[in-house]
């Protein structure tokens, strides 16, 4: 464990409203996008799909474009275009044994999902006849049965919006965009990807888009211009020397396809697309790297799964690691605030234009583009994920075993740059569950910190991330451009909300070789560990950590199990206390369900949020607090909060939050961890002292005992954060909701429930933390109250049982 000095940074953020922040500055926040997320489900493909009729969409729906009929395979799955409105197809396998049969939608397609690789048939009646006859022999792919590369070398990208066919015959959108005021005569260019299923490559220029908001004009309104979610690409990576390629994930925007979040073929569209890219003669070193942040961050995971051998690198910020529980169903609850709203907008965004979907799809259909119009044809296939989320209360691990973003990590074998918030308010902060698995691995470096969503991309956090994509995407000493330098000091003066440090430039910049450089990279620690975010010199919750730590692994290898046993009258000790028992009236309705409601949850990248988090009422929840601390105590990793349960009901949700009654009367939220006691069954082989895996599995749930006590082991999310001398650990108990700016939760409690507590004696309920043991202690003094970024602060207030 090392200490590092403190670190400059900050983003400014603004009280405008958001799509008035986004329009302001292309790079503080707007590299973020909003989004980010990823509740669970996108289209599951386990359920046939309802096709979408024209009374969807309020009256006639008209195919955009006319095909010719085709049939073709793809991975798992075949589709058909260009049929009769309603007409019937029959897919069969090679002996004429009818296997799917569906009816063509109103723009005359149709697609056949969960298909074993092999060769199929298809069957159409003959028209005026009863009978079928065979039309289309397809086969259907396995996933990782690549192409060879001269299908990749047939392509050629030009400068602006292309069109490029995946190894299905799915064409998707992609936009070449050179740094500032070059042409392909002047390369070749490192290049970079940024995969997404947000606006990338509508092909206008963004920073030309945004420049009137610069000079404190209007937002701009270009339809044909990128969204600032992926400013990171469309703006950011061209200023510094790259070149990239903005490609627009299957089923939105002008490619085609039918939407499914992190299906197989969406994952090995990115393969095809790197090795494309890679292929081009305008790219330096025959390799390119990827980059972007939330949906285009959590891409990146899934593609380096796939291995595709000209990756030369990834930098995914703020990510998630499971669609089920990381997002999607924290603790096996649905999550029906942000999860729920992106999954909504990702089907807005799936829908064909120009009836529907992303504006730049609208606009070029309507002036012509009948590559575009082409691709929409497919959109009527595109599945209900509300629909099927509905129906998937456990993890199925036919849908989530492909969409797994950790398990797709885990197979990456590249140099990876990863930065990620505990308290991120929308991918959610159980991501680091799936960094242990890249332990010991040469060329990863992990950035982890308290913070939201955006504050992956603080300036600090980007000087390290230009290191890494120079050394090992350009292979060039890195240097950071002055007029970037200079952007930088711009942006945050017109972001007036918060204080800022200057983006700085490289620390390698005066050497004389990259091979030199990447020598000095690679000495600095797999974990980095940027405390107190927010605390720093530069303003209360200013994005700015002033210290650090740096270790080997995560969990860091010093960190061991320190148990705090539950004890009577709300305290926590070092013991089991006597045998007794506390309860609790489980209401969700007893605080508000979020801490930023209303239109001011895009508030949470304030310095100082407008937090509403409410104590939880005396008879709704338990309270247990240790005695001041003696020392500084650093908590470092997963925690585990084991209850012995006793219930009125047969199932109940759970939600423990962890917090630092500071000697100054007041509370910092840490962390939190949910479960529905049903899915109490742990994956043995994963599980440990510190870090329970409920398995989520619909065969392992079940009901609580009657009348017995029932251990119920609640998973407490990763985080790192200091608890100083003189402060108190709290534990809360309590009804799921209240402590989250985003996210709420779709509970089965209704306020009946009564949930007791077991303490002492041989059912002895305990919070188990990961302490980093020899701690020296903090270099600077307790920060501000409310300063942590994405960790609000109330007066303490004890609960009804004392703690």
């Amino acid at each position: 464990m090392t200490r590092r000095p403190r670190l400059p940074l900050l983003l400014r953020l603004t009280r405008k409203p958001l799509a008035a922040r986004w329009s302001t500055a292309f790079a503080a926040t707007a590299l973020i996008g909003g989004a980010l997320g990823l509740p669970g489900l996108g289209g599951l493909p386990v359920a046939p799909a309802r096709a979408v009729a024209a009374t969807d969409f309020g009256g006639e729906l008209r195919p955009p474009a006319s095909v010719p009929f085709a049939a073709r395979g793809g991975i798992r799955y075949a589709y058909v275009v260009g049929a009769r409105p309603g007409e019937r197809l029959v897919l069969t396998d090679t002996r004429g044994r009818t296997l799917r049969a569906g009816q063509a939608d109103d723009f005359g397609s149709l697609i056949f999902r969960e298909l074993r690789p092999g060769r199929y048939r298809l069957l159409r009646a003959s028209r005026g006849r009863g009978e079928s006859r065979v039309v289309a022999r397809l086969r259907v792919l396995a996933p990782g049965a690549n192409p060879p590369t001269s299908f990749y070398r047939r392509t050629r990208l030009r400068p602006g919006l292309n069109y490029v066919r995946m190894r299905d015959g799915i064409e998707l959108a992609m936009t070449l965009r050179l740094p500032p005021g070059k042409t392909l005569a002047d390369g070749p260019f490192p290049t970079v990807i940024e995969y997404s299923g947000y606006q990338v490559a509508a092909p206008h220029d963004l920073l030309s888009a945004l420049a009137g908001a610069l000079g404190g004009g209007p937002a701009p309104n270009d339809p044909l211009a990128p969204a600032t979610s992926t400013a990171v690409g469309s703006v950011i990576a061209p200023l510094l020397g790259f070149a990239t390629v903005s490609v627009q994930m299957r089923g939105s925007g002008c490619s085609g396809g039918d939407f499914d979040l992190f299906d197989l073929p969406t994952t090995y569209d990115g393969y095809d697309a790197v090795e494309t890219v890679a292929a081009q003669p305008w790219v330096k070193g025959g390799k390119v790297g990827m980059v972007g942040i939330s949906f285009s961050g959590i891409s990146q995971l899934f593609v380096a799964g796939t291995r595709p051998p000209h990756l030369a690198a990834i930098t995914p910020l703020s990510v998630t690691d499971d669609l089920y529980e990381g997002t999607g169903y924290p603790g096996g609850i649905f999550n029906s605030g942000f999860a729920r709203r992106w999954v909504e907008e990702r089907q807005r965004d799936a829908q064909p234009a120009p009836y529907g979907g992303q504006p730049y799809a609208r606009e070029l259909v309507r002036q012509g583009d009948l590559h575009c119009a082409r691709n929409q044809l497919l959109r009527l296939q595109t599945q209900d994920a509300l629909a099927l989320q509905e129906r998937t209360p456990y993890r199925d691990p036919r849908i989530f075993g492909q969409r797994s973003p950790g398990s797709w990590l885990a197979r990456a074998r590249v140099p990876i740059f990863l930065v990620g918030q505990f308290q991120d308010e929308q991918t959610g902060g159980h991501f680091p569950e799936a960094l242990a698995a890249l332990n010991g691995r040469r060329r990863v470096w992990i950035t982890l910190q308290n913070g939201v969503h955006p504050d992956s991309l603080s300036p600090s956090v980007i000087t390290r991330w230009v290191e890494f994509l120079k050394l090992y995407v350009a292979d060039e000493v890195p240097r950071i451009p002055d007029q970037v330098l200079a952007l930088g000091g711009v942006l945050y003066r017109v972001l007036a909300d918060s204080p800022a440090a200057p983006v700085v430039q490289s620390r390698f910049v005066g050497y004389d070789s990259a091979a030199r450089a990447r020598e000095a990279f690679e000495r600095d620690p797999h974990v980095r560990l940027l405390m107190e975010n927010g605390g720093g010199p530069w303003g209360p919750g200013s994005i700015g950590a002033p210290w650090e730590l740096g270790f080997s692994a995560w969990p860091p290898r010093e960190a061991s199990p320190q148990a705090f046993y539950l004890q009577a009258r709300g305290r926590l000790g070092a013991r089991p206390a006597r045998t007794a028992a506390v309860a609790y009236r489980s209401d969700p309705a007893a605080r508000p369900s979020r801490t930023l409601p209303g239109a001011s949850e895009s508030d949470a990248w304030r310095p100082q949020p407008p937090y509403d988090w409410r104590p939880v009422p005396p008879r709704n929840g338990l309270g247990f607090v240790t005695a001041p601390l003696a020392r500084d105590t650093l908590v470092a990793g997963p925690g585990s909060v084991d209850l012995w349960l006793r219930s009125t009901a047969r199932d109940t949700d759970i939600q423990v939050t962890l917090t630092e009654v500071r000697p100054d009367g007041s509370e910092t939220y840490v962390q939190n961890g949910w479960l529905r006691a049903s899915h109490r069954r742990l994956d043995g082989r994963r599980s440990s002292v510190l870090d329970p895996h409920p398995t989520h599995l619909a065969r392992d749930a079940a009901p609580l005992p009657r009348g017995r006590w029932t251990l119920v082991r609640v998973p407490l999310w990763p985080v790192a954060h200091l608890f100083r001398a003189g402060s108190r650990i709290r534990l809360v108990i309590s009804a799921p909701g209240g402590d989250q700016p985003s996210w709420e939760f779709q509970t089965i409690e209704r306020g009946q429930t009564i949930n007791t507590i077991a303490i002492g004696g041989r059912t002895a309920s305990r919070l188990v933390l990961a302490v980093v043991p020899r701690f020296a202690g903090a270099p600077l003094p307790l920060p501000p109250v409310g300063a942590l970024r994405g960790q609000p602060s109330r007066p303490y207030q004890p609960a009804g049982n004392g703690g």
